[in-house]
């Protein structure tokens, strides 16, 4: 890249991030915010959110495909180096409950744009490294259901999803919808339910 273009590419770089933040916190204030909105609030022309971004939906696919890094990351970080499969898998919901948690207007806007299916598929890695957890915890008694891993991975997630929808609507607060899901998550695979609460208030003091 030649000196030259280093500062416009620079720039434009900053005003995608810009973008991408501010609308984030418009659609989280208003789920129809349309792209003029944004543009006003970024404090940028319309046609540069449309030079970024040619329509509402590539915006809001940006945001889900940020989104879905950024659990990736946490549901990474939150098991890593954890021998227990319970405190792994309660580690991990609690990380990406933080992420989750700015992103969950993502989950509404999804139902009419990018589509559920579509943000399951880009979750696929994160659900692997799901089901291998749940499949350790599984075999050394840790954990017991009826539902083989891959099948248990998928009852976590909705209830995950269902949690921020609960929030979204006002029926909880974000703080407690993170350690209601940890401590959901892990009753669903067995765990008693004092042992979960005791290791998700240990884990979040």
């Amino acid at each position: 890249m030649s000196a030259m273009n280093t500062g416009p590419t620079r720039r434009a770089d900053a005003n995608r991030r810009r973008i991408l933040d501010v609308a984030l916190a418009e659609l989280l204030r208003d789920p129809d915010a349309s792209m003029d909105q944004i543009a006003r609030a970024a404090g940028v022309v319309r046609r540069t959110v449309y030079g970024h971004f040619p329509s509402r939906e590539a915006l809001v696919g940006t945001l889900v495909d940020q989104a879905v890094e950024s659990v990736a990351a946490a549901h990474a970080a939150g098991r890593e180096g954890v021998e227990d499969p319970a405190e792994a898998v309660a580690r991990s919901v609690l990380a990406v409950w933080e992420v989750a948690d700015r992103y969950r207007i993502l989950v509404a806007l999804a139902q009419r744009s990018v589509t559920m299916q579509g943000i399951r598929d880009r979750l696929t890695p994160v659900r692997g490294a799901g089901v291998e957890l749940l499949r350790r915890g599984l075999e050394e008694g840790v954990f017991h259901s009826p539902l083989p891993a891959p099948a248990l991975a998928y009852v976590h997630e909705q209830t995950i999803i269902a949690l921020m929808e609960a929030v979204n609507d006002g029926l909880l607060t974000a703080e407690e919808a993170g350690r209601s899901a940890a401590v959901t998550v892990l009753t669903a695979a067995g765990v008693p339910a004092s042992r979960a609460t005791e290791l998700v208030a240990k884990l979040n003091d």
